[in-house]
């Protein structure tokens, strides 16, 4: 038997020429074992700070959307002292107790068969719809409600796009839109992020007197009139059709209308 075969697999390893397969393999493996496990716990160890961002850049969004959002403000405090959030059961209409509006989560909802249904008539594209959702109720200082801050979802050119419709405590005159989730085309469909883009929507209404549901995002106004059409977005004709989809199916029927409308008798 020949003197490299009397050595043992680790020694033959280690006087290895540095070069060579074995070895180069071996340290390959090793730096991706180690790297993975590096950015694993830095995953699971930032993963409460991600959370907490998240949080503040909704509740950001939803300051804006109802315009009193102030640069360096604490977040977490003018989101507290200014909303009350609910959780809505679409169906109905009225707030309901099932559900602790400070945690639950409405994608996950979506995605869960006990409380989504699936869409037949699906015109913003989303699948699933859950029965209930989170909205922000904005009250005066006399505790009447001044705005209410519904979330909205739908599908865009390449992206669902996630944001909040701001409407006045009256259910029909839209006080501001603003998404704050997206992959839409950079100057083109990513322009709904464009200040002068969303400041159209403000003093828009949704239904006219005959309660027929008429806001429009279109290249031009419906029969209904001015006061229900937002310009579409130049040169990103299927991402304004996407917003025009959703907008129309979260504050229809199957959406908030029903709210909406117990809102404007003060029944909810």
């Amino acid at each position: 038997m020949s003197e490299a075969q009397n050595k043992g697999a680790i020694q033959r390893f280690l006087e290895a020429s540095p070069d060579s397969t074995g070895k180069t393999l071996f340290v390959a493996i090793a730096l991706c074992l180690c790297a993975s496990m590096i950015v694993s716990a830095a995953a699971v160890a930032l993963r409460p700070t991600q959370e907490i961002n998240k949080l503040k850049d909704k509740q950001v969004n939803i300051l804006q959307v109802a315009g009193l959002y102030e640069p360096g403000v604490d977040i977490t405090e003018a989101f507290a002292a200014s909303f009350e959030p609910r959780v809505l059961e679409l169906a109905t209409g009225r707030f309901t107790d099932q559900f602790d509006a400070a945690t639950f989560d409405d994608r996950a909802s979506a995605d869960d068969p006990a409380t989504s249904i699936a869409l037949e008539e699906d015109p913003a594209s989303i699948g699933r719809q859950s029965k209930f959702m989170t909205v922000y109720l904005l009250k005066d200082d006399a505790g009447e409600i001044d705005k209410v801050i519904l979330p909205l979802h739908g599908y865009g050119l390449w992206s669902t796009l996630y944001g909040f419709i701001a409407v006045e405590e009256n259910g029909n005159d839209i006080f501001g839109l603003q998404f704050y989730s997206h992959a839409e085309t950079p100057g083109l469909g990513a322009e709904v992020d464009n200040p002068r883009w969303k400041a159209l929507w403000s003093g828009k209404r949704l239904t006219d007197e005959n309660g027929d549901l008429q806001i429009t995002v279109a290249k031009t106004a419906p029969a209904a009139g001015a006061d229900f059409h937002v310009d579409a977005l130049s040169g990103a004709t299927l991402t304004s059709v996407g917003v025009d989809n959703l907008v129309r199916f979260w504050m229809g029927e199957t959406g908030y209308a029903p709210f909406l409308a117990n809102l404007k008798a003060g029944d909810f």
